[in-house]
């Protein structure tokens, strides 16, 4: 499971013009599901979007994580970052989960989120989607589950 996460002040997503999700303070997250992705990758990434030390303390060092500062989750679908562009120039996306098994995964890592109390807001999966965010920093991580095991 391969996420981008970014600090923001503010965070939407539109289908066919109409708001489906919206934030404030918090993270904006990208989330893309591997072919053997599992609760274990579910398990290791929603622990990684709470506890992240990412958010700035009183002296402005990263020092506080999502809990700590109480900001939302958008949580959006994005297969493509599983796609490889080494070879040729259109790229291969073999290494995304199938659209079934990723919608799963996808809905319960924001279910595991809202379980422990973070405030979630999602886009649509599978469907075309408007992003717009004020990336605070600002500030980007890439987590990928697969290299925390």
């Amino acid at each position: 499971m391969r996420a981008v996460l970014q600090r923001v002040t503010n965070a939407s997503v539109e289908v066919e013009r109409k708001v489906v999700g919206q934030i404030q303070e918090g993270l904006m997250v990208l989330l893309g599901v591997a072919k053997g992705d599992d609760e274990t990758d579910v398990r290791y990434l929603v622990d990684k979007i709470r506890s992240l030390r990412i958010f700035a303390d009183e002296q402005g060092k990263m020092n506080r994580s999502l809990t700590d500062v109480g900001g939302a989750v958008l949580l959006v679908s994005q297969f493509t970052l599983l796609g490889r562009t080494t070879n040729g120039r259109r790229p291969s996306f073999d290494k995304a989960a199938p659209p079934d098994m990723a919608r799963c995964l996808y809905e319960q890592v924001a279910a595991d989120l809202q379980a422990g109390g973070t405030s979630v807001e999602t886009g649509v999966f599978a469907t075309h989607m408007q992003v717009a965010l004020v990336n605070d920093g600002p500030v980007t991580f890439m987590v990928d589950s697969r290299e925390g095991r």
